[in-house]
């Protein structure tokens, strides 16, 4: 059976999933899709905390699925501006596991990761498959992909009702 290491960046997921379908992802399903006849040997959703109750539920969902979810406290500049990503723990994670597994998928459309996956592919020689919203992501991110599966009304969830 072939193995997985599955990388989720989850603000990038929520922010352009809310952009552009103002709709959240369906992380089961996400799962479902990834994970399909394939044994994970590591599963990992990178998330921002901001400490308030909700957030700490959808965490608790995540890893009832199955992922390992690691936290980075949200950071507030004195200018106003925000800090919060995951890119250098994603990426030396994925460096560190790929290695044991057969297939990475990474769900994300940041391009800052199009080298990441150009390097797994070559050294490790480790195929990637890349989950992201089409229209937010970068095109060298699909470009250095083996695959690129785009998250859309399978990997959604329904709508919210008003």
């Amino acid at each position: 059976m072939q193995t997985v290491l599955i990388l989720l960046d989850v603000q990038n997921l929520y922010y352009t999933s809310r952009q552009a379908y103002r709709r959240n992802v369906d992380y089961n399903a996400l799962w479902a899709r990834a994970t399909a006849g394939r044994r994970v040997i590591k599963a990992i959703a990178y998330a921002i905390d901001r400490g308030d109750e909700k957030q700490r539920q959808f965490q608790n969902i995540l890893r009832a699925i199955g992922f390992e979810v690691k936290l980075k406290p949200f950071i507030q500049r004195a200018d106003g501006s925000a800090k919060g990503d995951w890119d250098v723990g994603i990426t030396l994670d994925a460096v560190d596991h790929a290695p044991e597994a057969d297939v990475v998928v990474l769900a994300s459309g940041d391009g800052d990761f199009a080298p990441l996956v150009d390097r797994l592919r070559r050294d490790p020689g480790v195929p990637v498959e890349v989950f992201g919203v089409p229209r937010f992501t970068a095109d060298a991110l699909i470009r250095a992909a083996s695959h690129f599966t785009p998250i859309d009304d399978q990997l959604l969830l329904a709508p919210a009702r008003r």
